[in-house]
């Protein structure tokens, strides 16, 4: 199956959830995240869920890192297909870009090399850890900048599928966390 038609598919499984679904499925994932060897790091990195994209919803997330008193950085999309990042704060003004997409309009810039974890949205993961964005290449160019050490972590509603097309540019994930599940990719 090509990516176009792989994003048709789990756009439409996305929308089949309910939001109680995927409210519940995503406090899930956020309970699941407790079980990853992370919590030593500083800067987390959490894209801030968009409605309209009926993602994996962070708020839960984003409660754990909050009340384990860490950095939280936030991407805000630019010019070229890049990402900016901006450490949130109780004053960090968001809102919705033009995708629906909730980002901060401005506040302290976060160097890639800085960040130690990196939550990444996508529509789908394979059982090799290669995942499928929504085709702009934001997060894959982002995650090419960071350290190599840097712990890459996708948030899915559903199972990984067996291969997916890779292209020599897309970045590798080290675990995806699913509500039931978190995979781990060596």
């Amino acid at each position: 199956m090509d990516k176009n038609t792989i994003r048709q598919q789990y756009r439409q499984y996305r929308a089949d959830l309910t939001a109680e679904e995927r409210l519940e499925k995503s406090i899930q994932v956020a309970n699941q995240a407790l079980q990853l060897p992370i919590w030593d790091s500083t800067y987390f990195h959490l894209f801030l869920s968009s409605e309209t994209l009926k993602e994996v919803d962070t708020e839960p997330l984003m409660a754990v890192l909050q009340g384990k008193d860490k950095q939280l950085i936030v991407p805000r999309m630019e010019e070229n297909n890049r990402l900016k990042h901006l450490l949130l704060t109780d004053a960090t003004p968001v809102l919705k870009n033009s995708f629906g997409i909730p980002e901060p309009q401005d506040g302290i810039i976060i160097e890639e090399k800085m960040l130690e974890v990196v939550f990444v949205p996508l529509l789908a993961f394979d059982e090799s850890g290669h995942r499928l964005g929504y085709g702009k290449g934001y997060y894959d160019r982002f995650l090419a900048r960071c350290s190599s050490n840097c712990i890459k972590i996708g948030l899915s509603f559903f199972s990984p599928e067996k291969q997916l097309p890779v292209e020599h540019t897309d970045i590798p994930l080290d675990y995806c966390i699913t509500p039931t599940k978190t995979y781990t990719f060596a």
